[in-house]
């Protein structure tokens, strides 16, 4: 397989590649490198932190005995765990060995946008995420539809037949399967009626209050009868457009932000047929059209992937974890905690007169223990706006060890080209490549610090 064609894959079911693995892959042909990925991301690890501590606070009965100083004390520390969990995920992401199932990880939760606070039921939605990212849509959509983080967030928990809650309805049509203009109000409304009793127990796991459900005929899309929630998504999976609406959003994330229709049909057909997510994405990453020149470099990295190609290159442990959370907040993404159920918008509006200086100095701080200015009492749910709005910021530097003999060690049989097409790929404006000429006297650090500094390194 080609030198860029290995990059461009990895920049976009991963976030990066190591020289190693290139000198490891070059000699294999496309579709073996391809079912090299998916077979890593077959085996993969849920983050799992120890949550023990909450069990009382969880079950709403044993919440009413203990005193509300405790209430409040464990709720707080909860708080804390959800910053835990943004942590972890970030490092499994920079070291794991199964990244296209992390990448998929981080597609999904943009697509079935959840956010909320209990830190029990982030994780348990997270792990979701993680274990059906590759698997069958239709059970992805069942589960996410009975997790109990999506019923509390979308007030299906409150969903009953005296007074249905039309929230989850509207949105599972809306954002997560078909997309505007293919339902009508009357079938959020009968979709609404169907997940009535989807609810959660005392211990915050799902349960459906049959009581609670309307049992009356409904007409969704088209079908009439008795339905329940499990109905209405086999409905909403028998419209082609569902099909599509996904696909779309596959192809804008890990193709190109601008959509080929006749590609976007090509995928449609195939995932129609039975919603094998890992079917589709072979698919994608085996098709030549993937690896077009209008494909490559097409794409403005997130933060998250910004980041994360840095900590993969360099690994970099963090000795202050809340840092973390702020270079987060400073370039507009914060793991766990999307702005609303839309999500990010992604692509042009990560870069903005806020983000772009910091974007390209982040390499440097990271790195290069350079300055970065941020507020030190920033919340962990502070909207993105009132964050940058804050007077009270201060520079300083980021307190975390870089593991620069690991990667020195990684490129030692590497020359600067390489090295170069390594972290830039292979689309570099002239005078750029003026600007790397000039840089080939330094250092191997500074030399990798410059790369990643310039506007090439932000786009994937």
């Amino acid at each position: 397989m080609k030198r860029s064609s290995i990059i461009h894959l990895y920049n976009r079911i991963g976030f990066g590649i190591s020289e190693s693995d290139m000198s490891e892959w070059i000699a294999m042909d496309q579709d073996a490198v391809v079912d090299y990925a998916f077979a890593k991301a077959a085996s993969f690890n849920f983050i799992d932190l120890d949550l023990s501590k909450f069990d009382e606070l969880k079950n709403a009965s044993s919440r009413k005995l203990m005193s509300k100083d405790t209430v409040r004390e464990l709720r707080r520390e909860a708080a804390k765990m959800t910053r835990q969990l943004n942590t972890a995920w970030i490092y499994q992401m920079s070291t794991t060995e199964a990244v296209l199932r992390e990448k998929m990880t981080l597609f999904w939760s943009n697509v079935f946008v959840c956010r909320n606070n209990p830190i029990w039921y982030s994780q348990s939605y997270h792990n979701m995420l993680r274990e059906h990212a590759l698997g069958n849509l239709r059970d992805f959509l069942k589960a996410m539809a009975t997790a109990p983080a999506m019923l509390v967030y979308l007030n299906n928990n409150r969903n009953v037949k005296s007074q249905p809650n039309e929230n989850f309805a509207r949105e599972l049509l809306e954002l997560f399967t078909l997309g505007e203009g293919n339902y009508t109000e009357s079938d959020v409304k009968e979709a609404a009626r169907a997940f009535t009793g989807w609810s959660t127990d005392k211990n915050g796991a799902f349960k459906n209050r049959v009581f609670q459900h309307d049992k009356g005929e409904k007409t969704f899309l088209g079908k009439t009868g008795n339905w329940d929630g499990n109905d209405i998504i086999n409905i909403i999976l028998e419209q082609k457009e569902c099909a599509r609406f996904i696909c779309a959003k596959i192809y804008t994330y890990f193709v190109n932000p601008i959509i080929d229709n006749a590609h976007l049909e090509l995928m449609t057909e195939l995932f129609y047929e039975d919603y094998d997510i890992q079917q589709l994405m072979e698919l994608v990453f085996k098709s030549d059209w993937f690896y077009d020149e209008k494909n490559i470099s097409a794409k403005i990295k997130s933060p998250v992937e910004l980041l994360i190609g840095i900590m993969r290159q360099v690994p970099v442990t963090f000795n202050k974890p809340r840092q973390l959370f702020y270079l987060q907040k400073m370039m507009g993404q914060v793991l766990l905690y999307p702005p609303n159920v839309a999500g990010w918008k992604g692509d042009r509006a990560w870069i903005d007169a806020n983000t772009l200086l910091f974007r390209l100095n982040l390499a440097s701080a990271l790195l290069n223990n350079a300055f970065i200015e941020y507020r030190e009492d920033a919340a962990f749910e502070d909207s993105f706006e009132d964050f940058y709005k804050a007077k009270k910021k201060r520079k300083t530097r980021l307190q975390l060890e870089v593991k620069w003999d690991e990667f020195l060690t990684e490129i030692s049989t590497a020359d600067r080209k390489s090295l170069q097409q390594l972290l830039l790929g292979f689309k570099i404006d002239p005078d750029t490549q003026s600007f790397i000429q000039r840089l080939n006297s330094s250092s191997d650090k500074e030399f990798v610090v410059q790369l990643m500094s310039l506007p090439e390194y932000q786009m994937c």
